[in-house]
C-alpha cells in the first residue's frame, strides 16, 4: 500500500496533537505510527504527558506550560521524516503465546442471550457465523485459521489493557467478520473476539460488539500487579507486540487458571525483530521466523 507523502497534523485544544498517517489501516501506516511513538518516547521531552499510537495515527498529550506546541510539532515532523527515510524499517518487539479455550461454554451462553435484535444470525454461535461468512467448512476450520498465524497488536485502548490485533497475512487471506448489529451489554472477561479484520482481547467484563470466539485463562490487565509479567506496568500488551494464539481444552484452561491464582503463571514469550520489508515481501517466511522464536523460548 502507498501511504500519503506526509501525515496530517491537527490540534485538539491546547493539549493534544493528532498525527494521522493514513485514512486506511495497513502494516505500513501502523509501523510509521509506532515508530514515531517510540522515537518520541526516547527523546524524553519535558512536558509530554502521554503518547497513544493507534492503527494509522497517534495522539500526543502535552502540557503547554512546559512544552511549546511549535517545538513539539517540529520534533514529531522530524521523527516522521526519519522513520520514512530509514533504509531498514524494523521494530524490536516480542512474540507472545496466548492460550485460548475456543468455543467455550461462557461465550456460547453469553452469545445465546444476545441473538434476536443483536446478531445477524439468530441461530447457532458466533463461531458458526464467523466460519460461514468466511466461506469455511465449520468452526474448527475457523479456529485453525485464527490460531495458526501471528497477530500484531496495532493499538491498545477502549478499556484498560484491551489490545486490537491485525492478522499478519495478506489482506486477501485475512479473516473478516462483521460486528454485532447492536452491541451486547455483556461480554465475559478475557473473551477473544473478532470484528472486521481485527481481533480484540477483552481485558474486563463489559459491553462489546465483536463476535466471541473463546476465552483466555490468564489476565492481560492486573491492577494489583500480582503476576511477574506485570511487575513494570498493570497492562500487559504493548503496541507492536506479536501474538500467537494457541487453542487449549478445558483441562489446560483450568490448569493455567490455577497457576494464575497461585501467582506463578508467566506468558511464554521471546524477543524478536519485526522487519516491515520482510513482512510485506514474503509474509509466510516472515511468520515462520517469528514463530520459530517461540520454539526456543
Amino acid at each position: 500500500m502507498t501511504l500519503p507523502e506526509h501525515a496530517r497534523y491537527t490540534w485538539g485544544g491546547d493539549e493534544f496533537l493528532l498525527v494521522e498517517i493514513s485514512d486506511e489501516m495497513s502494516l505500513e501506516a501502523n509501523f510509521v505510527s509506532n515508530s514515531i511513538a517510540e522515537g518520541l518516547q526516547a527523546r524524553g521531552l519535558d512536558g509530554i504527558v502521554d503518547i497513544c499510537p493507534a492503527n494509522a495515527s497517534l495522539l500526543v498529550r502535552f502540557d503547554p506550560d512546559r512544552l511549546d506546541y511549535r517545538t513539539l510539532e517540529r520534533v514529531v515532523r522530524d521523527l516522521e521524516q526519519e522513520v520514512r527515510a530509514a533504509t531498514v524499517q524494523e521494530l524490536q518487539t516480542r512474540i507472545i503465546e496466548v492460550p485460548v479455550w475456543y468455543d467455550d461454554p461462557y461465550t456460547r451462553e453469553t452469545g445465546a442471550r444476545f441473538r434476536e435484535g443483536y446478531h445477524q444470525r439468530p441461530e447457532g454461535t458466533d463461531l458458526d457465523y464467523a466460519a460461514e461468512v468466511n466461506g469455511l467448512a465449520d468452526a474448527e476450520e475457523f479456529i485453525r485459521r485464527h490460531s495458526e498465524t501471528p497477530w500484531l497488536v496495532s493499538m491498545v485502548g477502549f478499556v484498560a489493557g484491551l489490545p486490537f490485533l491485525f492478522q499478519l497475512t495478506p489482506r486477501e487471506h485475512q479473516l473478516v467478520v462483521p460486528k454485532y448489529l447492536s452491541p451486547r451489554t455483556d461480554t465475559p472477561a478475557l473473551t477473544v473476539g473478532i470484528g472486521g479484520c481485527f481481533t480484540a482481547h477483552y481485558s474486563v467484563r463489559g459491553a462489546g460488539g465483536y463476535q466471541m470466539l473463546g476465552v483466555a485463562p490468564a489476565p492481560i490487565y492486573d491492577p494489583e500487579q500480582r503476576l511477574g509479567d506485570f511487575a513494570d506496568f498493570q497492562v500487559f500488551f504493548r503496541t507492536g507486540d506479536i501474538v500467537k494464539y494457541r487453542p487449549v481444552d478445558e483441562a489446560e484452561y483450568r490448569a493455567v487458571q490455577a497457576e494464575v491464582e497461585a501467582g506463578t503463571y508467566t506468558y511464554r514469550q521471546a524477543p524478536v525483530t519485526f522487519v516491515l520489508a520482510d513482512a510485506l515481501a514474503d509474509p509466510e517466511a516472515c511468520n515462520r521466523t517469528l514463530l520459530e522464536a517461540l520454539d526456543v523460548a
